[in-house]
């Protein structure tokens, strides 16, 4: 028997005239698996260097994630231990800070108080002269 052809699949139909039976498939035993497989059997080579294809990829994006996630390790690592060091150093500004508002307000105080003093310094001299006033009056006014 002859190789089918796809033309082989149809019954040939009658000549033009009365109503005729239609053109049906005559071998339908053997299908359309029988026709498709030496398409198939074609692509096989194609379809085995795609799946090659498909692997490498598979691969070539393991060992990308792999590098990724190794760069992500590395860099989360260095982030630790730059953040004790900028922990430290934002510490120390703290501490900078506060040493300089307490120079401030120690210096403040210090001018307060010897504002203080000089104001008390210059009221001693009334102050004296208004006790020996009372005492004079005091003893010139008291018993005989």
């Amino acid at each position: 028997m002859a190789p089918l052809s796809i033309l082989d699949r149809f019954r040939p139909v009658g000549a033009p005239g009365p109503a005729g039976p239609a053109g049906v498939p005559a071998a339908d035993d053997q299908g359309p698996a029988a026709e498709l497989a030496p398409v198939f059997a074609a692509l096989a080579g194609d379809a085995a260097s795609c799946a090659a294809l498909v692997e490498e990829a598979r691969l070539s994006a393991e060992g990308d994630v792999a590098r990724a996630r190794a760069q992500a390790a590395a860099i989360v690592s260095a982030a630790r231990l730059e953040a004790g060091a900028e922990r430290a150093k934002a510490a120390a500004r703290v501490e900078q800070s506060a040493s300089e508002r307490d120079m401030q307000l120690l210096e403040q105080a210090r001018r307060e108080a010897a504002a203080l003093e000089e104001s008390g310094l210059a009221r001693i001299p009334a102050v004296v002269g208004k006790v020996i006033d009372t005492l004079l009056a005091a003893q010139s006014t008291g018993p005989k």
